[in-house]
């Protein structure tokens, strides 16, 4: 049994606080106060030895900046994403306050919902610290099967990179592309995937594994995938800032196309797919259009 605080009290903090919570003693916190049991202030939280960050990637540096006080605890962090501002990895972010030894990644198929009524799944634990990487794994529910790896830069990537694909899934799903060109693209998503990974020397098995194949399918197919949704809605030709607005949650695949396209154009990374994306989000390219040049 483990004593465990999740900070962060979105759909994925709240899942994570509910599988962690089936054999642990777990409390969460979250910027905005909620009336729910084990609900602790930030200062609480903080004093726990092992912490489960569920921050979005966007603001996870700011969040470490203004609250994080350095006690020595482990972190085990849940969200998937490239800061656009700098291009950083989330395990950049988090090594700037903790040594890697003290941080763990968490990826794999998992839609909060479907955590949250402890249905079925596997997960897999990185960190370069083998131990602290089961130790969070072996703390997992009986619903919830745990892998280990010591490729924090695979998970890292594919976790964020997914979520693009999935916006371009979402769009072939909204045009009605049919079930060929979802494959397709799912299939050669995954090669980008691992192409641009490989760019930072993630490990190529990584992404046949849970966190790689085994997410992208699923987020990539799904209306549960916020980024999938996102799709559908640039399919629909409406407005990005509309989509986010009737969205109101976090698309991290939004952010992310930003910074892939900018780190693809520094490193001269072919990633056809995540550009077409990035030019109907932040460049209001017709969908259509964008398929068409996909194809040749």
């Amino acid at each position: 049994m483990m004593r465990l605080a999740v900070i962060g009290a979105g759909k994925w903090g709240l899942a994570l606080y509910h599988a962690y919570g089936q054999n642990n003693t777990v409390v969460i916190s979250s910027r905005t106060p909620r009336d729910m049991a084990n609900f602790v202030p930030v200062k609480e939280a903080l004093s726990y030895e092992y912490l489960i960050m569920a921050i979005p990637a966007q603001f996870a540096r700011g969040w470490m900046e203004e609250h994080f006080v350095d006690q020595g605890q482990k972190i085990l962090v849940a969200a998937k994403g490239i800061e656009t501002s700098t291009g950083a990895f989330l395990n950049d972010i988090y090594g700037d306050f903790v040594s890697a030894e003290r941080l763990a990644f968490i990826s794999g198929p998992s839609f909060a919902t479907e955590v949250q009524q402890s249905l079925p799944t596997a997960l897999k634990i990185s960190s370069v610290n083998r131990s602290l990487a089961q130790t969070y794994a072996e703390a997992l529910p009986d619903y919830i099967k745990g892998y280990v790896s010591d490729d924090v830069v695979g998970a890292e990537v594919s976790g964020a990179y997914k979520n693009v694909i999935a916006i371009a899934g979402g769009v072939c799903e909204g045009l009605g592309l049919g079930n060929n060109a979802k494959a397709a693209l799912i299939s050669r998503g995954l090669v980008e995937m691992t192409r641009f990974g490989e760019a930072f020397g993630a490990k190529t098995e990584t992404f046949l594994s849970l966190g790689g194949a085994g997410d992208l399918f699923l987020t990539a197919s799904s209306t549960m995938s916020r980024n999938f949704r996102v799709g559908l809605g640039l399919a629909e030709g409406k407005d990005m800032k509309i989509i986010l607005e009737e969205l109101g949650e976090v698309a991290e695949g939004v952010p992310t196309t930003k910074a892939l396209h900018k780190i693809a154009q520094d490193k001269a990374i072919y990633l056809p797919i995540a550009n077409e994306v990035y030019q109907m989000i932040y460049e209001g390219k017709d969908p259509r259009e964008s398929v068409g040049d996909l194809l040749r």
